[in-house]
């Protein structure tokens, strides 16, 4: 879990990811049980609704699912589907752009894709 919250998004986003982020850096597991409300709710000292609100969405995506009485646990294929949500964005957001500026800078693909080899070994495998 993020040690502390900050006035950047809204908190039941921050909630929300800081779940997604423990799912996909492995800290939870498919089929482990995830933080509970109550958990959360004291950690961050933050209302319960709040926390739920961020909660909720994953149990509507199907990265997180109920079990009566015991808690919120990863479903299946969380992980991969997080994943795939993750580089699809990450695709849209920064390759596009990047893309977009080398345009503007009559940079060429092969010229970008050269910049990125060269970018190997700097902690990046």
């Amino acid at each position: 879990m993020r040690s502390s919250l900050d006035e950047s998004k809204p908190i039941f986003l921050q909630i929300r990811e800081t779940i997604e982020d423990d799912i996909v850096d492995g800290i939870l597991k498919e089929e482990e049980q995830a933080p509970s409300t109550n958990q959360l709710v004291a950690y961050y000292k933050i209302n319960p609704a709040t926390v739920l609100k961020g909660i909720n969405q994953l149990v509507d995506e199907e990265i997180l699912y109920k079990k009566r009485g015991v808690g919120m646990f990863v479903a299946k294929g969380a992980r991969r589907r997080l994943l795939e949500t993750r580089k699809q964005a990450f695709k849209e957001e920064y390759v596009w752009r990047m893309v977009e500026e080398a345009k503007k800078l009559g940079i060429t693909i092969d010229e970008v894709q050269e910049m990125m080899q060269s970018m190997k070994g700097r902690d990046y495998q």
